[in-house]
């Protein structure tokens, strides 16, 4: 049984490899519901994709279709009449607010805090949140299941493997600061 809430991921949190493990890591303990959308996808791969062109298409495709693998249901589609009333500060974001919506997500999880105000999310029943804030709060409810998850992103480290205390300060400087410094409490764990 999931958790009894939902979130969004914006791409800007699926863009970098080891936040983007992380998340969808936790999303398979069931402390929450997870969702996305194709257009989300889009996002992020394209993006990743200028960055560093030696990923291939095929191997971005694979990249995809393992996420929606891994975590049940998480295609938000029927969406994209709600972005019609919806003016955020960059309206390419609209489509992300509108998913929200449209799944009846609570939390939206970017690390684009100012393209999401309080104003205009809290009247609709969505906040933002940062993913160390996100994370926090995992870790606030179900701290052994955090460190699970967390031991498990850290045995797919291979190239190179990584000590507890190399993932934490990983986690750190992927803007995962008050995360890592928490599970520190729990390293024996990781």
């Amino acid at each position: 049984m999931h958790g009894n809430f939902t979130v969004v991921f914006d791409a800007c949190v699926l863009y970098p490899a080891l936040l983007r493990n992380v998340l969808l890591q936790l999303a398979t303990t069931e402390l929450f519901r997870a969702r996305w959308t194709e257009a989300i996808h889009d996002e992020w791969t394209r993006s990743l994709q200028a960055d560093k062109p030696d990923i291939t298409a095929a191997k971005l495709a694979a990249y995809r279709q393992a996420m929606n693998d891994s975590v049940p249901d998480c295609i938000v589609t029927g969406y994209e009449p709600l972005m019609k009333g919806l003016t955020l500060p960059d309206a390419n974001d609209c489509h992300v607010l509108a998913a929200a919506i449209r799944c009846r997500a609570e939390v939206i999880v970017t690390a684009n805090l100012r393209d999401f105000p309080d104003e205009v999310l809290a009247p609709l029943g969505v906040r933002a949140e940062h993913p160390d804030e996100f994370v926090l709060h995992l870790i606030d409810l179900a701290p052994a299941t955090v460190c699970v998850a967390m031991k498990t992103v850290r045995s797919r480290l291979r190239k190179p493997p990584h000590t507890a205390e190399e993932l934490l300060d990983r986690l750190a400087e992927h803007g995962l600061v008050g995360s890592a410094s928490k599970l520190r409490e729990f390293a024996q764990m990781l």
